[in-house]
C-alpha cells in the first residue's frame, strides 16, 4: 500500500487548442456523432413526472453508472460538473412509477413478446411476486411468505446446491457485504458477481504479477503522463466522462495511444459536452491506432519486449530500466530468454502488425519516462485473458512504470459497484479483506463469529451447469438467488443459458424491475422480490470507484416502490428465516453497522465507518499501489513473467469475431443505432478488403456461422483489422460457445472463428446439410 494521498482535483486550461480540434464546423454539424443536447432533453422528457427528485439524484448521489466515481456532479480528478448520456438515460430506473398491476400480472407469453428494453418501460417492481409451473401469470406474495418459502427449500437442500449471484446494478458495498456474509452463515462458497464476466482476470492477473487486485494509479494520473495507452477499452463509449480526462491530458501534451482490432470512432475523436471548446469543435484524442487481430496482444507484447532487448544489445539501458527491475522484481532472465526465442513470422502472424510497427510503439515507450496502461474487456474476455494481463504488467515493470505519478496499471472499472464486489466477498474465491483461504479463512471467523465452509465454490456459470446434472447430484443447482442479472443476454449460448435457468427447482430473482430471464420456467417456482435503489436505501450506501476511492452516497428522499426494500436487509431476513435460533450472530441491523463491520473485516476499507454525509469520500491504499515499486508480495517485489502464445483456433476460410458494445450500458440498450459509426445492433462490421473478397457490398444481408450458432445480419463495411469480424453483444453471444473459461480467472471467452458469407447463398444451400458440410470440409483444410 502507499503513503502518498491524492493530490486533489485540476482545472482545465482557459483558453481552447485549435490543434486538437476535428472540425472549425460548430457541433459537429454534418458529421456522425451524438447529438449530447438532444439526448439530453430526451431524458428530460421522460423524467417530467419526478423532475424534482431526478434532480437531486443527480446533484446529491453518487453515479450509479461506470466506475469514475462521480459524487453529485463532481469528482476528484477536475474541478467542474460532470455529466454524461449513460448516466442521464439510467436515471429513470429510479424515478419511474410501479408496473400497472394489469401488465405486471398479465399473460406471461404477452410478457415474453416484449425484449428488455421494453420490459424496463414498464416500471419498477411494486412487491414480491411469485410463478409456479402451470401457471400463465405472476401472482402477487407477500414478504413473510415468499422469505419463508425460500428459507424452506434452502434447510432441504445441501448448501453446495445453493448459490447466489450479484450483479453490479448500482449495488453498494453494504450490500455484497451482507450477501456475502450471508452466503456463509447458510454454509454455501457459491456467491459470485459481475466481475467474474468482466474483470476477474484483471484481478487474477495483477495479483499474480504485482500482488494487488485494483488500479494501482489514479484517473489523475493520466493527465501529466507521457503516454496513455488504451488496451481493448473503449473508454469513451463505455465511462464517458473519461473523455474529459483524456482532454485534459491531451491539453498536457500526452500522446493516447489506442490497441484495438477496430479503429473505433469514439477513440477517435470526440465532443465532450461539459468541455465548450470540445462540444463546439470536437477534440482529436487518438494520436495512433495499433489494429491487432482479436487474441494477438500477447505477440504483439512479445514483439514489444523483443525489440527492448535488441535495443539493449545495442545501447544498454536505452529501453529497460535496470534499476527498477533490479531493486523491484524477479524472472528477468527468463522472461528475456523467453522473449529472444520468439519468431518474428509468428508474432508478426499472430499479432496481424508488422516488425516495424511493434517497433513504433516498443520505442515510443522506451523513450518514454512515464505511462499509464488502460485496460478493459479487450483483454479480460478471452481464455487466455489473466495472461493478457500479466504480459501488461511485464511492460509496466520492465520501464518502471509503477508505484508513482503519472504511471500505473488500471483495469477500467465499466460499474459503480463492480470493484467493491470481491473486496467485500462476494465471489467464490474471496472474503472481505483477503481470500477464501487458510488464515483470512481464520481471520472473517473470528470477526463474524461462526464457522465458514471451507469447500471451494464454484463461478457463476459452472452454478449454471450445474443445474443439468443428476438430482442426486451433491452440486446440483436446486437454487439459485440472482440479485439483478440477465443471463439470457450476457452469457454465451443464450438457448443452453435457458435450459439451465429452467432445470432450476428454484429461481429467486431480487431486482428493481423485470427482465427476460426473470420469465422464464422453474421446476417449482420463480420468486422475484422488488429491492430498493442506491438512493432509497435508508442510512446511504457506498461505492467504490475505479481509483479505489470509497464514496457515500446518501439517501435521497423521493417516491418509493411500496414494498421495495434495501437489498442487505432483505439477505439478513432470508438468513434469519432460515436460521433463527443463530441469527443473533448474523449482525448486518443498518446500514452504518454494516459500515462499522467492513471497517473491521477488510482492513483496507478502515475509514468507510466515518463516511455518513454527502460528499464523504476517501481512497483506500494511498494514491499509488506498489509505491516506489515496492509490492505487497511476499518478498516485496514484482514477478516478470513468461508468457507463451495463446493458439488461435482460425481454420482457413474463417474470421476471427468478437463483441463490442454499442449506445448501451452493459446490457441494457439505448438505441438501436451507434452514434458514433451507424451501425445497427445485427450489423456484421468487416474490412472493406474482406468484403471484397467475398462479393459483399454495404448492407448486403449477410450470414455468420460456427458450431455454435448463427448470426443473421447486414455488412457494415468499417476500420476493422482484416480478418476479422465484430458483432454487437449481446447479439452476437449465439456464436460463443458455451462452457469455455478462463482456466485461472474463470471468465467465459467471448471471442470465436466464424464462417462469413452472403445470406442468399447460405439459405439457398441450408436443406443440404450445408452448413455442418462446409464446418468439416474447412476444418479438415486446415489441419484440425
Amino acid at each position: 500500500m502507499g503513503t502518498t494521498k491524492h493530490s486533489g482535483r485540476v482545472r482545465l486550461p482557459a483558453m481552447p487548442d485549435p490543434s486538437l480540434w476535428v472540425s472549425k464546423v460548430p457541433f459537429g454539424l454534418n458529421q456522425l456523432k451524438p447529438r449530447h443536447i438532444r439526448d439530453t432533453l430526451k431524458v428530460v422528457w421522460a423524467n417530467k413526472d419526478q423532475l424534482p427528485y431526478a434532480y437531486r439524484i443527480l446533484t446529491q448521489g453518487v453515479c450509479d453508472g461506470c466506475a469514475l466515481g462521480v459524487s453529485g456532479l463532481y469528482d476528484q480528478t477536475l474541478e467542474g460538473p460532470h455529466l454524461c448520456t449513460t448516466r442521464l438515460n439510467m436515471l429513470r430506473l429510479s424515478t419511474m412509477p410501479s408496473i400497472k398491476e394489469e401488465r405486471l400480472h398479465d399473460d406471461i407469453e404477452r410478457l415474453r413478446r416484449l425484449d428488455s428494453a421494453e420490459l424496463r418501460k414498464l416500471g419498477r417492481l411494486p412487491y414480491p411476486l411469485i410463478r409456479e409451473p402451470g401457471e400463465r401469470r405472476f401472482r402477487r406474495i407477500g414478504w413473510e411468505e415468499a422469505l419463508e418459502r425460500i428459507a424452506v427449500k434452502i434447510r432441504a437442500i445441501d448448501p453446495k446446491q445453493l448459490a447466489f449471484y450479484l450483479t453490479a446494478r448500482g449495488i453498494t458495498n453494504e450490500s455484497y457485504y451482507a450477501a456475502a456474509k450471508v452466503a456463509r452463515f447458510l454454509g454455501t462458497n457459491n456467491i459470485d458477481n459481475a466481475s467474474r464476466i468482466c474483470h476477474s482476470p484483471s484481478k487474477t492477473a495483477l495479483k499474480r504479477s504485482v500482488g494487488i487486485g485494483a488500479s494501482s494509479c489514479n484517473y489523475k494520473d493520466w493527465i501529466g503522463t507521457e503516454v496513455l495507452l488504451f488496451w481493448g477499452s473503449v473508454a469513451a463509449n463505455n465511462q464517458p466522462v473519461s473523455t474529459k480526462y483524456m482532454y485534459a491530458a491531451k491539453r498536457k501534451g500526452t500522446k493516447i495511444i489506442v490497441i484495438n482490432p477496430y479503429r473505433e470512432p469514439s477513440m477517435d475523436r470526440y465532443w465532450i459536452p461539459s468541455v465548450p471548446e470540445s462540444a463546439l469543435f470536437g477534440t482529436r484524442i487518438a494520436d495512433d491506432v495499433y489494429q491487432v487481430n482479436i487474441g494477438g496482444d500477447i505477440a504483439f507484447m512479445n514483439g514489444v519486449m523483443k525489440i527492448w532487448f535488441e535495443m539493449e544489445r545495442e545501447h544498454p539501458g536505452s529501453a529497460v530500466n535496470w534499476s527498477f527491475v533490479r531493486e523491484h522484481t524477479n524472472g528477468i532472465d527468463e522472461l528475456k530468454a523467453h522473449v529472444e526465442r520468439q519468431e518474428w513470422s509468428l508474432l508478426e502472424a499472430s499479432s496481424g502488425l508488422s516488425r516495424e510497427r511493434m517497433g513504433e510503439l516498443a520505442r515510443l515507450l522506451a523513450s518514454a519516462s512515464s505511462a499509464a496502461f488502460v485496460w478493459s474487456m479487450g483483454l479480460t474476455q478471452h481464455r487466455f485473458g489473466t495472461d493478457n494481463i500479466s504480459q501488461v504488467a511485464n511492460l509496466a515493470l520492465l520501464r518502471g512504470f509503477l508505484g508513482r505519478e503519472h504511471c500505473g496499471l488500471m483495469p477500467i472499472r465499466g460499474h459503480s459497484g463492480v470493484q467493491g464486489s470481491g473486496e467485500m466477498g462476494a465471489d467464490p474465491f474471496s472474503l472481505p479483506g483477503g481470500e477464501c483461504k487458510g488464515g483470512d479463512i481464520d481471520r472473517v471467523e473470528r470477526v463474524w463469529g461462526f464457522p465458514l465452509p471451507r469447500w471451494q465454490g464454484d463461478i457463476v456459470g459452472v452454478s449454471l451447469e450445474n443445474a443439468l446434472l443428476p438430482k442426486e447430484h451433491e452440486r446440483k443447482l436446486k437454487l439459485f438467488y440472482t440479485s439483478g442479472g440477465n443471463f439470457l443476454e450476457t452469457m454465451p449460448d443464450p438457448d443452453f443459458v435457458r435450459r439451465c435457468l429452467e432445470a432450476v427447482d428454484l429461481r429467486v430473482h431480487q431486482d428493481i424491475m423485470l427482465n427476460t430471464s426473470t420469465l422464464a420456467d422453474a421446476k417449482e417456482a420463480v420468486i422475484v422480490l422488488p429491492a430498493m435503489t442506491r438512493y432509497e436505501q435508508p442510512g446511504g450506501g457506498t461505492s467504490t470507484s475505479t481509483e479505489r476511492m470509497v464514496y457515500f452516497s446518501p439517501e435521497i428522499a423521493g417516491p418509493r416502490p411500496p414494498e421495495a426494500r434495501p437489498e442487505w436487509a432483505i439477505y439478513a431476513e432470508l438468513a434469519a428465516k432460515v436460521k433463527p435460533e443463530e441469527a443473533a450472530v448474523l449482525g448486518l441491523e443498518s446500514a452504518a453497522a454494516i459500515r462499522a463491520e467492513i471497517a473491521v473485516a477488510a482492513p483496507n476499507y478502515e475509514g468507510i465507518e466515518r463516511l455518513k454525509d454527502q460528499g464523504d469520500v476517501f481512497q483506500w491504499g494511498g494514491a499509488w499501489l506498489c509505491e516506489d515499486g515496492v509490492c505487497p508480495t511476499p518478498d516485496g517485489r514484482g514477478r516478470l513473467i513468461p508468457i507463451e502464445l495463446p493458439e488461435l483456433r482460425k481454420p482457413e476460410g474463417h474470421f476471427y469475431v468478437t463483441t463490442r458494445r454499442g449506445k448501451q450500458f452493459n446490457s441494457m440498450i439505448y438505441s438501436d443505432t451507434d452514434p458514433f459509426n451507424g451501425a445497427d445492433r445485427y450489423d456484421i462490421l468487416l474490412h472493406t478488403d474482406d468484403a471484397a473478397s467475398l462479393g459483399i457490398g454495404e448492407g448486403e444481408a449477410v450470414v455468420a456461422y460456427n458450431r455454435y450458432g448463427t448470426f443473421q445480419g447486414r455488412a457494415k463495411i468499417a476500420e476493422v483489422k482484416q480478418g476479422n469480424l465484430e458483432v454487437h453483444w449481446p447479439e452476437g453471444n449465439v456464436l460463443i460457445p458455451k462452457g469455455v473459461y478462463e482456466a485461472q480467472a474463470g471468465i467465459p471467452e467471448y471471442n470465436a472463428a466464424v464462417i462469413l458469407e452472403k445470406a442468399d447463398t447460405f439459405h439457398a444451400l441450408k436443406d443440404t446439410r450445408y452448413l455442418e458440410r462446409r464446418l468439416e470440409e474447412l476444418e479438415t483444410e486446415s489441419g484440425e
